[in-house]
């Protein structure tokens, strides 16, 4: 009897996830057999169910809130972006046994915008906007496509500062205040908070983004959030959400499993026209 290899995502809540749908179409793209599952874990029970998934054969573990830093602290080894973003959204089971822990997130906002719109990152006037988790995980991916700057804005002053000197080298990067914003213009405006999604924005200025600017929302829905509302009226040359962004890092995840990369364009077409329904 042949075993499938068994994957998960581990989050809480986890009911609405499109995780299980998009990698049960990348296997069946690539002729992969696996089982992938969606599991409510709170964050008391992460420790136990982790090991347990692992003790009984699981092959590899998708993290999502509030999961992500306690995935950090699971893994046995890190890749550099998941060492520094201090955030963990895939563990990978190592042929020792050890767990590999990596942070997706970031190349799949990269991927999106630069394969997937033609958005080149390089040389380029960077705003992030809020400075907790979700900004973490996409600052490495982002300085290495080397931006003229990074600048990260947020309510704290001073998490925003301390965040940025946190990958001091690793490029042009600096944390400011929202206040600090104005009479600055950027190429592009990355919305990590999740306030868009409740209607909510920062207070940001007008004039923000530059002429022929981009805008780009880390959340996504079935309807335009609140900040790719913000990016039309403000005459972005595009305003977009993270779907694309899911999609991608879910591909990134599936090749540290696998070692096959899927096409994320029919998965990504897909679930558009399914919200436009």
């Amino acid at each position: 009897m042949t075993l499938i290899d068994r994957y998960a995502v581990f989050g809480h809540p986890i009911k609405h996830s499109k995780s299980p749908r998009i990698h049960r179409l990348f296997a069946e793209q690539t002729a992969q057999s696996l089982e992938y599952t969606a599991k409510d874990v709170p964050a008391e029970q992460f420790q136990a169910a982790v090991a347990t998934f692992f003790t009984e054969g699981g092959k590899g573990l998708n993290c999502t809130v509030p999961l992500k830093e306690l995935a950090w602290n699971y893994a046995d080894h890190k890749t550099e972006r998941a060492q520094l973003s201090k955030a963990v959204n895939t563990l990978a089971l190592q042929p020792d046994g050890s767990i590999l822990g990596d942070n997706t997130d970031g190349i799949g906002l990269v991927t999106d915008l630069t394969a997937n719109y033609r958005i080149a990152l390089s040389g380029i006037r960077i705003l992030l906007l809020g400075a907790g988790g979700a900004s973490r995980g996409i600052i490495l991916p982002i300085l290495e496509q080397s931006p003229q700057t990074l600048v990260i804005a947020n309510r704290t002053v001073d998490k925003a500062v301390k965040l940025a000197a946190e990958f001091h080298g690793k490029g042009p990067i600096a944390g400011c205040g929202f206040d600090d914003l104005n009479d600055r213009q950027f190429d592009l405006i990355l919305n990590a908070t999740s306030a868009s999604l409740s209607g909510q924005l920062p207070p940001l200025p007008s004039g923000l983004l530059a002429e022929n600017g981009n805008c780009y929302d880390l959340a996504y829905g079935n309807e335009p959030t609140a900040f790719v509302r913000w990016g039309l009226e403000n005459h972005a040359a595009k305003s977009l959400d993270g779907l694309g962004m899911l999609v991608e890092q879910a591909a990134e995840a599936f090749f540290i499993w696998r070692g096959v990369r899927p096409k994320t364009r029919p998965v990504i077409e897909m679930l558009n026209s399914e919200r436009r329904l």
